[in-house]
């Protein structure tokens, strides 16, 4: 199975600047589709961005274009989230999730990792 395990996040003030990255507990992360969901308590999980296995294909959700950065590190199974022009309507808990399929659909994610909080103040 997959293990997901995210950092980075924390407080930033509107405006700021802030960098997720998920660790992938697999030798075979360099086949999956990596992507980063947000959630606010009430509202649903959204998709941030995803990176293709190759690195190839990237997607970026409307609110975060031009704003995120996805990136992915298969030699160090890394998959991290620059995220720049904070403004409060970021602030969620973020998730890193892995699919085998290159996909934007949450409910086809088959790994999670618990989560991180961040939080951009006005």
């Amino acid at each position: 199975q997959v293990q997901l395990v995210e950092s980075g996040g924390g407080l930033v003030q509107a405006g700021g600047s802030l960098r997720l990255s998920c660790a992938a507990s697999t030798l075979t992360f360099s086949f999956y589709t990596m992507a980063w969901f947000r959630q606010v308590p009430g509202k649903e999980r959204d998709i941030v961005a995803a990176i293709s296995s190759r690195g190839d294909r990237i997607y970026y959700g409307d609110s975060v274009k031009g704003r995120f950065t996805i990136s992915r590190d298969n030699a160090k199974k890394t998959v991290t989230l620059q995220m720049n022009s904070l403004n409060p309507e970021d602030t969620a808990v973020y998730y890193c999730a892995a699919d085998w399929t290159y996909t934007l659909r949450r409910t086809d994610y088959d790994y999670w990792g618990q989560g991180t909080q961040v939080t951009v103040s006005s």
